[in-house]
């Protein structure tokens, strides 16, 4: 039986929330330094620098995770399940608890008592319903359609009681839950009422309620004075939330004292900030940051393309200009010394091997030409701008880039209107189900891959029973994406919190998602 358990502190962690951590690729370092002393304190205004701008304050279109709009969703909605950062391990929140009998086919999800939005409606299992369904439909929710969609079925089995019936057994879907919008329950009245009507009064059950959005300037939240592990929390009277996309701005804000907190994952960033004085809260996720390459249509439907392209980049070189060397480069989809771990290395670099592959396709009448979609920031743009340095070193390949908002990601996936554009595939804890959701055929968002080989591979990975089935499985996933190049990997995502020293409860969940209930400010 899967139970959700009180959270540990790293330096209790059992053997198996070790194994948890090396299969995700933690390197446990997740504990700050610094910060004041003593027991938190409540009262006073804290500002937090955000990576993006939200589309919209509806669950369905925030994500849980470090580049979006982590901070917003949580202060809004809290959650119904945390899972730690570097374990891997559940621990309820809004939910009592989370449990399965029969290996993943189904679920029950139980609510604490009382439970209330802030209209005053209740936060029960119909709402729970009613939100998780709604997610499954891609022209509401494009980012999170594909977790929701391993959803079966729910059915409220009394107020407080949700069970979920999975469209296969799935035993590690909580990851799912904590990593998506699943995890944040708005009031099913509020978003009855429009888009509109709900981004001017978003209704949740979180730790904070919005007093005003500003697009491109400020969220500005208060206390919600009925949140359930009230009155102690939320320590903070208010949060204001802005955004600001570079991460040399981010940097210069904090600096000059105009937020007390921002998050950001550029490894130079975070350096320069630690050497600074800052407190720093860290971690590594498993998997890692790609280019993901659209094999369903030209140049990369043919998998010469993907793999000339895939031999010519040199990620040492991309690290060296995105972070100066700083960055952790993703050599293997798991960490060395990790229970899953294979030395199997996901870089190609070969520049003979691209070379021959370009000439080859030139002759055959496919010479390679894509564009690379960028988010607009330093990071995105940066990256591009070098893969168009590196590959213009080469006949019969031409590298465009095109730039969208970050918040268009979703809608340009499910269309499939990209060329090459990044993405990735990371992990808190277990791999499953989002390696599933990448690269299996059936995955609701769209495989980056796709092949019969595969789809055993990760449902072999999924449903197996032992540690050595399950890494003789993910072992073939390696493999296949060595061959087959449908991303290319780079970067090991770093999700960080980085304060002034008069901020404490630094923490983070899941993919990065700061624990605002917590945060609390000195005089």
């Amino acid at each position: 039986m899967f139970k959700l358990r009180s959270l540990r502190t790293l330096v209790a962690a059992s053997a198996a929330a070790l194994a948890l951590a090396a299969c995700g690729g933690g390197d446990g370092s997740s504990d700050s330094e610094g910060g004041p002393k003593g027991e938190a304190v409540s009262g006073g205004t804290l500002t937090l620098i955000s990576n993006a701008e939200p589309r919209g304050l509806d669950p369905a279109v925030m994500q849980s995770a470090w580049a979006f709009n982590p901070a917003e969703g949580d202060a809004l909605y809290g959650a119904l399940i945390h899972i730690d950062s570097v374990t891997g391990e559940v621990t309820p929140k809004m939910a009592e608890s989370w449990e399965t009998t029969d290996n993943g086919k189904t679920f029950t999800l139980k609510l604490r008592e009382g439970l209330k939005f802030t209209d005053g409606t209740p936060l029960d299992a119909e709402a729970v319903k009613y939100n998780w369904d709604r997610l499954k439909d891609p022209t509401i929710s494009p980012t999170h359609a594909g977790v929701a969609a391993l959803v079966q079925s729910t059915e409220a089995v009394d107020a407080t009681t949700l069970k979920v019936t999975m469209l296969s057994p799935t035993p590690q879907y909580s990851s799912g839950v904590a990593t998506s919008s699943l995890n944040w329950i708005a009031s099913p009245k509020a978003l009855e009422a429009g888009p509109e009507a709900f981004n001017a009064n978003p209704i949740g059950a979180g730790p904070f309620k919005l007093v005003k959005w500003t697009p491109n300037d400020v969220i500005e939240l208060e206390k919600n004075e009925d949140y359930y592990e009230g009155p102690e929390k939320p320590y903070l009277d208010k949060l204001l939330v802005r955004t600001v996309v570079d991460t040399n701005q981010r940097y210069n804000t904090l600096m000059s004292d105009g937020a007390d907190l921002i998050l950001d994952n550029n490894p130079v960033t975070v350096k320069k900030l630690e050497d600074a004085g800052k407190q720093v809260d860290s971690f590594q996720l498993g998997g890692g940051n790609f280019l993901t390459l659209n094999s369903k249509k030209p140049p990369f439907d043919d998998i010469r393309a993907r793999q000339a392209v895939a031999a010519a980049v040199d990620l040492d070189q991309i690290n060296e200009v995105l972070y100066q060397g700083l960055g952790v480069v993703t050599h293997t989809l798991f960490a060395e010394g990790a229970p899953l771990y294979s030395d199997k290395p996901l870089d190609g670099y070969d520049p003979e091997k691209a070379k021959e592959l370009f000439d080859e396709l030139a002759a055959d009448g496919k010479p390679v030409e894509f564009t690379f979609t960028s988010f607009g920031s330093f990071e995105t743009n940066t990256l591009g701008e070098n893969l168009i340095t590196q590959l213009s070193q080469y006949d019969n390949v031409k590298v465009d880039m095109k730039t969208i908002e970050l918040a268009q990601t979703g809608p340009v996936l499910v269309g499939g209107d990209y060329d090459m554009i990044v993405l990735g595939t990371n992990f808190s804890g277990d791999p499953d189900p989002r390696v599933w959701l990448g690269y299996h055929s059936l995955s609701p968002i769209g495989a980056f891959v796709s092949s019969p080989e595969m789809d055993a591979a990760l449902d072999a990975g999924r449903a197996a029973a032992t540690l050595e089935e399950r890494k003789a499985a993910y072992d073939k996933v390696q493999d296949l994406l060595i061959e087959q190049r449908p991303v290319i990997f780079y970067n090991t995502a770093e999700p960080s919190m980085i304060a002034n020293d008069n901020v404490g409860g630094l923490a983070q969940q899941s993919w990065g998602t700061p624990i605002v209930d917590g945060l609390w400010i000195a005089d």
